[in-house]
């Protein structure tokens, strides 16, 4: 898988943050930032499905569309994400945190049975982000945490949806570390979101560090 890195030393880092629904993705997006900032970091956060006319209309048929045609779709949102919103602010130095990316892409149509061999295709030609975080919790811990909030798509109101949506996310995430990707695994079972969000925080310093010296 021939991904093209999205960073150099002219411009900001790439951050994704992925897992299963309910691991916290959003609330640890949000805290990560706020970390960077007090670090003196200029930080743009955002999620996919994203923001822009694809993004919205992945939202819109997402319990309708199924298989194939949700997958090219929602790749289809990532390409545009990449030139609408997530590369204009590396190349002028911001650090973008994406809370959900191509991780995400390798799982959520596993629901529909696509084969993972056409999901990695579908996405070979996405920025490869600089860091791919990926949050980890037990089956048991992201069912309780989505009965909770509630589910907010077909795919979480499933049964078993949480520990298929487990199973799905170990070979996605063995891929990617075979690919080349800098993979940060968190163990979020018994973390609270503000101490997931400083041990990312805490890498990426550390990466900082490395590149000035």
């Amino acid at each position: 898988m021939n991904i093209r890195r999205s960073s150099d030393h002219h411009r900001g880092l790439f951050v994704s943050v992925d897992g299963p629904s309910g691991a916290g993705k959003s609330t640890i997006v949000h805290h990560l930032a706020q970390l960077l900032v007090a670090a003196g970091e200029y930080v743009h956060t955002t999620a996919e499905p994203s923001d822009g006319p694809i993004g919205a209309l992945c939202r819109e048929v997402t319990e309708s569309t199924t298989g194939h045609a949700l997958a090219c779709l929602y790749a289809a949102d990532r390409y545009h994400h990449l030139q609408a919103e997530v590369r204009p602010n590396l190349e002028v130095g911001r650090m973008v945190l994406s809370d959900r990316y191509i991780p995400s892409g390798l799982v959520m149509q596993r629901f529909d049975g696509v084969d993972p061999a056409f999901l990695w295709r579908v996405n070979a030609e996405a920025d490869r982000p600089d860091l791919a975080v990926i949050l980890e919790a037990a089956p048991e811990v992201i069912a309780e945490r989505l009965s909770e909030r509630g589910p907010h798509n077909r795919f979480q109101i499933s049964p078993g949806s949480s520990h298929a949506e487990v199973r799905f996310y170990r070979p996605a995430t063995e891929r990617l570390i075979q690919a080349g990707f800098d993979v940060l695994r968190v163990d979020v079972n018994h973390l609270p979101p503000e101490q997931s969000a400083a041990l990312i925080r805490d890498r990426l310093l550390t990466f900082f560090a490395s590149a000035a010296g």
